[in-house]
């Protein structure tokens, strides 16, 4: 399974995220559209950056009733990214129906991934505020089990989890993994955190990175550094 980087582009709008990619010149790399950026922006800014040759995750968090999130995943392929992703919490019916509108639907299909437990929640949050009462692993290989089930290529997880999801689900199955911070820098609101080289030896396929690049003084040898120690 071939790992890469993702550069999350959280920044509040077009002229901000195109002025840091234009710090990379002839590189391309993968880079993630969450919920800031495409709301600031809307579908445009993924065409734009598509156009520019990078690949794009969309990271939009669905999370709705089937019917509905199926509709979602139509509107939002026609977009091109390479990768979109449901919230596991919205049950199997929900990622079956998202899914089954990809194969339905002619032309070449992003990878549709769900999301497990957000790398902001630790084992407390989990058993006190959201009333899970089985372990945080536990939790995660449970949501990921759901969703191969329902047919998605893979999960968002912590690296810390990536693992045991290979171990139970198959080597083919993603790891998508955000949390992750080189050993010098502060972990922000992030609780399950790791840095790139250890994220590879866990198994992680890829890495999601935002502020350890896009607040560093140099961009460009921020993501070269991260590359070197997860691709190697």
């Amino acid at each position: 399974m071939p790992k890469d980087v993702i550069i999350a582009l959280d920044y509040p709008d077009r002229e901000a995220a195109l002025a840091f990619l234009d710090q990379f010149g002839e590189e391309k790399p993968f880079v993630k559209i969450g919920m800031e950026l495409f709301y600031a922006a809307g579908p445009d800014m993924v065409r734009e950056i598509k156009d520019r040759g990078h690949k794009i995750f969309l990271d939009l968090k669905i999370h709705d009733i089937p019917n509905t999130a199926a509709g979602a995943v139509r509107s939002l392929r026609a977009l091109g990214a390479a990768m979109m992703n449901l919230h596991a919490q919205g049950g199997i019916a929900m990622m079956r129906a998202a899914a089954q509108e990809l194969l339905d639907t002619p032309g070449t299909a992003p990878q549709l991934i769900a999301v497990t437990v957000l790398t902001s929640l630790n084992e407390d949050a989990l058993h006190d505020e959201l009333l899970v009462q089985k372990t945080l692993k536990e939790t995660v290989l449970h949501y990921a089990h759901n969703a191969k089930a329902a047919g998605l290529a893979g999960i968002v997880c912590s690296p810390l989890e990536a693992g045991v999801v290979h171990q139970r689900l198959g080597a083919d199955f993603l790891t998508v993994t955000p949390g992750v911070r080189f050993a010098d820098a502060e972990a922000g609101d992030q609780q399950r955190v790791t840095t790139p080289g250890i994220a590879r030896e866990l198994g992680a396929d890829y890495i999601v990175v935002g502020r350890p690049i896009t607040k560093a003084e140099n961009p460009l040898l921020a993501y070269r550094r991260c590359m070197d120690e997860f691709v190697g």
